[in-house]
């Protein structure tokens, strides 16, 4: 059937809170506590010409989340403005939703005129609608979501393996353990207030850096949890270690502080996977508070919201590294991102316990050599197993 010569329509629009306990052996310690499940919202839209595309918004930044809310959102507020729609008019149906009640004004006038759902939960719940109508208009065009983005730089993108909650003795064991597995040539470490103090955190850093020697790449995420002298030490203490980036060295409502804590120190700054729009990762360039700007894309509105970021990038000569640490509708919008944007390159693959990437879809993402192959099936390139949903949804 060709779907780009006949109109349409949306049907319905559903939003999952799927909730999946992870078994013991495999959870990990950090400072967002013991994380025993990975949860996410994933969203299903359907059109009356029998395609449907899928998508993913989180209520939190890492594999643990309550996501009543935000499924809410979705079903009660953003699915009856969506309802009958066409769902190949992304940019207008995402000006919708951020505008609401006043999108009409938006649409003509050509700015942005919200309400309080400026930041949170509001624009995850767009970015979960919105990776779903990009996979619809992907598969309306038989075509791979970067191919609408302008096309693919290559074929693969390097990954660097994201994991690292061991202590000082363990951890250089835990990252080659990485290296062995997939090949990779990057690996990142968390750090922060799980280990008390900077010094602490500074001992883990060398301890890898130690057996991993100098020609693997090494990062360290302190996930916003230390003050901006904590950061500031944590650097001066970690600078012959020769980070490759140091991720949310401080609160993301700290901008200013972030800033402070680049100019301190030659440790590269990456951070984004807890800000919501364009508009904030604007704020973070002009202040040069980052050298490597993270959005992820179930978070920060999707992959139309992702591709103004990346351009934000380009035109401040930063890089691009989307936060990966999701399911597999996320993953891969933000593959698909990575792929297309001049600013993209590096791919993160988390190591911990992730169900929603390995098993919510049939298709799999294998590192190889550390290397990530970018898809060429049409859409987000993704089958979800449906009864997958149905078994772990949470009511």
């Amino acid at each position: 059937m060709d779907y780009n010569r006949q109109a349409m329509k949306i049907t319905s629009v559903g939003a999952t809170w799927v909730h999946v306990p992870i078994p013991l052996e495999r959870q990990h310690v950090s400072d967002f506590g013991r994380i025993a499940s990975f949860d996410s919202v994933i969203v299903k839209v359907e059109t009356d010409g029998g395609l449907v595309g899928w998508g993913e918004a989180k209520a939190g930044v890492g594999s643990a989340a309550s996501a009543h809310g935000l499924a809410a959102i979705i079903n009660q507020d953003y699915a009856p403005l969506l309802v009958g729609q066409d769902p190949r008019d992304v940019s207008r149906l995402w000006d919708v939703l951020y505008n609401t009640p006043r999108e009409g004004y938006a649409v003509e006038r050509g700015h942005v005129l919200p309400q309080l759902g400026r930041r949170g939960l509001s624009v995850s719940g767009i970015a979960g609608v919105d990776l779903a109508l990009w996979d619809l208009l992907g598969k309306s065009l038989g075509a791979p979501v970067w191919r609408l983005l302008g096309g693919r730089r290559a074929e693969r993108m390097p990954a660097y393996a994201s994991g690292g909650w061991a202590d000082e003795a363990h951890i250089g064991e835990q990252l080659l353990g990485y290296v062995e597995k997939g090949g990779f040539r990057a690996v990142k470490m968390r750090v922060g207030v799980m280990d008390g103090e900077p010094h602490r955190s500074a001992a883990r850093v060398r301890a890898a850096r130690r057996a991993l020697g100098p020609d693997v790449k090494l990062m360290a995420d302190a996930h916003g949890t230390w003050t901006v002298a904590e950061a500031k030490a944590f650097c001066r203490m970690v600078e012959d270690c020769d980070l490759y980036w140091l991720e949310e060295p401080v609160t993301a409502d700290d901008k200013i502080g972030l800033a402070e804590v680049r100019r301190a120190s030659a440790v590269p700054i990456a951070t984004g996977e807890s800000e919501f729009t364009r508009h904030d990762f604007r704020e973070i360039a002009e202040l040069r508070g980052a050298d490597v700007l993270q959005p992820d894309l179930a978070i920060a509105g999707g992959i139309t919201e992702g591709v103004r970021i990346g351009a934000i990038a380009s035109a401040y000569n930063l890089r691009l590294a989307p936060h990966l640490w999701s399911g597999a509708p996320a993953f891969a919008a933000g593959i698909a991102l990575a792929a297309s944007q001049s600013a993209g390159f590096i791919l993160e693959y988390s190591l911990g316990a992730n169900p929603l990437l390995h098993e919510l879809v049939h298709e799999t993402f294998e590192v190889v050599d550390g290397q990530l192959e970018i898809p060429d099936r049409p859409g987000l390139g993704i089958t979800v197993d449906e009864e997958f949903v149905r078994r772990h949804a949470r009511a």
